[in-house]
């Protein structure tokens, strides 16, 4: 038994969760959750009421939201150097750009797919994300000066965050390609820990089936 366990799918945003797992270095445990009847039951509710993954379990205390169990592990596991000191301006741009991408990305994206635009100014101006175009633009210019990672040359949480969302993007077509999009993706996928990650959970792939997308 470990203190830490990560409840997630293997066709779900429990992947990002569990790259974050695997980048901070500590034991856990994994509890795979069958989309469908087991995801709702009440037994499951009882975790997290959405009924949804990834859930992380510390100790007893519930993290929800990929964002979150991020940024929870990394506080977690100072050792691994995954986010920045307190107080530092490294530490304003890492919660910047990790809220841009679960308060921005994920639901520009999501809407996108859905064939629902947001680019209308009427409608802009009334979601907090305002737009897919919007969002894609602010990504390159995130990316645009050649840096090596979202904060510099120093890798953090927000790469495993944010950069799963654009990686997904590109695979899928769902966010627009911009210049170094694709180069920024190729190098923090080519680290040991997401590597390691995305060989655990397409294991678990065969094992439990596809479907899913919570």
């Amino acid at each position: 038994m470990t203190d830490l366990t990560l409840y997630t799918h293997p066709m779900s945003r429990g992947r990002i969760a569990r790259w974050m797992m695997e980048e901070a270095g500590l034991p856990y445990t994994v509890k795979v959750v069958q989309y469908g009847d087991e995801m709702k039951s009440p037994a499951y509710r009882a975790i997290n009421a959405m009924g949804k993954v990834p859930t992380l379990v510390d100790r007893g205390m519930v993290v929800t939201e990929a964002a979150a169990i991020c940024a929870h592990m990394a506080d977690l596991a100072p050792q691994a150097g995954l986010a920045p000191p307190p107080g530092t301006p490294e530490r304003g741009a890492y919660y910047r750009w990790l809220f841009f991408g679960a308060g921005a990305v994920d639901p520009a994206v999501s809407v996108a797919s859905l064939e629902v635009s947001t680019d209308d100014p009427q409608v802009y101006r009334r979601v907090g994300w305002g737009s897919l175009t919007a969002v894609a633009a602010t990504l390159e210019h995130l990316l645009e000066d050649g840096r090596t990672h979202i904060l510099g040359e120093a890798f953090s949480a927000v790469d495993v965050y944010l950069g799963s969302q654009i990686a997904w993007g590109l695979q899928f077509g769902t966010l627009p390609e911009r210049p170094g999009f694709a180069e920024y993706v190729a190098r923090i996928l080519d680290r040991p820990a997401a590597k390691r990650a995305a060989e655990l959970d397409d294991a678990l792939m065969e094992e439990v089936g596809m479907g899913g997308s919570a």
